[in-house]
């Protein structure tokens, strides 16, 4: 396998437009299982076709095992891809699309046969080699398609949004069959998608892209605790962080925010000292804001209107407008609780758990941490 290193990658497609990638700078350990994620058009998939070889790199380089490939074709790059179109051959069997890049290569017809073999295998396609892709379901294509860039036995897999086309239960089991391939093959891999579900279950870590440029990267849990910025903490999360804005007030200790009519006192461990009347913002994950009080010293009651309930079965959201509040909260509460539409309810969220982020949106409560470490 092999380390993939990003250093100043960038793109520009227009010199009147902002360019699509700028200044990435990442680096891919071998065996890695690394996520662009991002919203569309963030740049993740414009980097992915950099490394591939199939767009021509404005700045920077691209290192794969310690070697420059900025100017090597695709095709010598040692590299496989999967898109989100599965790109098989009609007319062909699955035995014969696994094995037509191999043939091209003049690769022994033995060799072309273990290999075709193993990757049937480990895919689970061994009783589909002869059939055509119009007898095959949607996840058997894609298996196909991910069995194509096995047999070529690269340094480094790319995947480029695969699951996209697939519906919500087949992009389970599939998802999960690619991490156990992963966990086979020991593989260096770099997965590209929007779903966020994808990468917190499939990365080792996570790089999160926002506007060409990266906003973050960690391994999922990392992230999802500790996000940067406000751009990370609103798009990673389902429902995502609650982002209330307010202004810090003075305080005896840590912090405390005055949003609309409330006041919250943000211990110390949470955030750094800040001026009275600084513009910040007060960030809750749905899962903190309770509906029953825990006892905790830290915590703050929250007295809202009910506005909407989502009832999901294991799960029950509810939305609140708070007084003096523009955005909604939304508190994630156990399948099983009951509250109305319309009534005033009382809620608690736990400051020790809360994230505190300055006018420019980055994230008080990280800065802190990096001071302590």
């Amino acid at each position: 396998m092999a380390v993939v290193r990003l250093d100043g990658l960038t793109k520009r497609y227009d010199r009147n437009h902002p360019p699509a990638a700028v200044g990435i700078d990442l680096e891919i350990a071998d065996g890695e299982f690394m996520v662009l994620l991002g919203p569309s058009g963030c740049g993740k998939t414009t980097t992915l076709r950099m490394v591939a070889g199939l767009e021509a790199i404005t700045e920077g380089t691209v290192s794969i095992d310690g070697r420059v490939v900025n100017d090597i074709p695709a095709k010598n790059r040692d590299i496989a891809m999967v898109f989100q179109s599965y790109a098989l051959y009609p007319h062909m069997s699955v035995r014969d699309n696994l094995a037509f890049g191999l043939r091209r290569r003049k690769m022994p017809r033995v060799e072309i046969d273990r290999r075709v073999s193993d990757a049937a295998e480990i895919l689970g396609l061994t009783v589909l080699l002869d059939r055509k892709p119009h007898a095959l379901s949607g996840g058997q294509r894609q298996r196909v398609a991910v069995g194509r860039a096995i047999v070529r036995d690269p340094k480094v897999f790319l995947f480029d949004e695969p699951l996209s086309n697939l519906d919500a239960a087949l992009r389970v089991s599939t998802r999960a069959e690619i991490s156990a391939l992963h966990r086979r093959l020991q593989a260096t891999m770099i997965y590209v998608t929007h779903d966020q579900v994808e990468a917190m279950t499939l990365g080792t870590r996570i790089c999160i892209m926002n506007g060409g440029r990266i906003a973050q990267v960690g391994r999922p849990m990392e992230v999802y605790r500790t996000p940067a910025d406000t751009f990370v903490a609103g798009f990673l999360g389902n429902p995502p962080m609650n982002l209330l804005p307010g202004t810090a007030t003075d305080a005896p200790g840590g912090c405390r925010l005055r949003v609309g009519g409330m006041r919250f006192d943000i211990p110390e461990h949470r955030t750094i000292p800040s001026a009275p009347g600084l513009a910040m913002t007060l960030g809750l994950r749905p899962e903190r804001v309770t509906v029953r009080p825990t006892g905790s010293s830290t915590e703050v009651a929250i007295t809202g209107e009910v506005v909407q309930v989502e009832a999901l079965g294991a799960e029950t959201l509810v939305s609140l407008r708070l007084p003096d509040v523009e955005p909604l909260m939304i508190a994630r509460l156990p399948g099983d609780s009951e509250v109305a539409i319309g009534t005033r309810t009382e809620f608690f969220a736990d400051m020790a758990l809360a994230h505190v982020f300055d006018a420019d949106g980055r994230s008080m409560t990280a800065q802190r941490e990096r001071e302590e470490t």
